[in-house]
This record gives C-alpha cells, structure tokens and sequence, in this order.
C-alpha cells in the first residue's frame, strides 16, 4: 500500500493512522530510520529488535542461551578480580 504526507517545518510529517495501526505504532514509539539507495525504510523499533534477534539465532546452536553465556562470564571476570 502506499501513502503520501506532506512535510512541514522541521522534517515532521504524520504517519497516517491506518499505517499506524497496521505496524503497531503507538504515541512514543520509536522507529529506525535506513537509508537504502536513495529511499527511507522505517522500522518500528519493536520490530527492528525482532529482525536482529531473528539474525543473531541462525548464529546460535540450538539449545544455547546467550544470556546465561554473558552471566556465567562475567561471574568468572568477577572470580578473576
């Protein structure tokens, strides 16, 4: 679907509230801006944290935690002081 805004003074512009709803905006939500060849992508940031999180897991074998990985190294950097 596209949409078309008008931007006013200081770069603002407002997200239609079909869009909104669509990618779960709320008032304070923040979103990511990319610059992708000469176009803006935006991300909601709740959605950019799921993007990131889904290119770290192919990364990490099955059955491994990473935060308990942090936790058990940073007891033993605490052990070492």
């Amino acid at each position: 679907m596209e949409y078309r805004v008008q931007v006013h003074s200081g770069g603002r512009f407002v997200l239609p509230s079909k869009l909104r709803k669509e990618l779960q905006i709320k008032t304070g939500d923040e979103i990511v801006l990319h610059l992708e060849n000469g176009s803006i992508r935006m991300v909601p940031l709740h959605q950019a944290v799921v993007i990131a999180q889904q290119s770290v897991k192919k990364y990490v074998p099955q059955g491994t935690s990473l935060v308990d990985d942090l936790i058990q190294a940073r007891r033993e950097e605490t052990a070492h002081e």
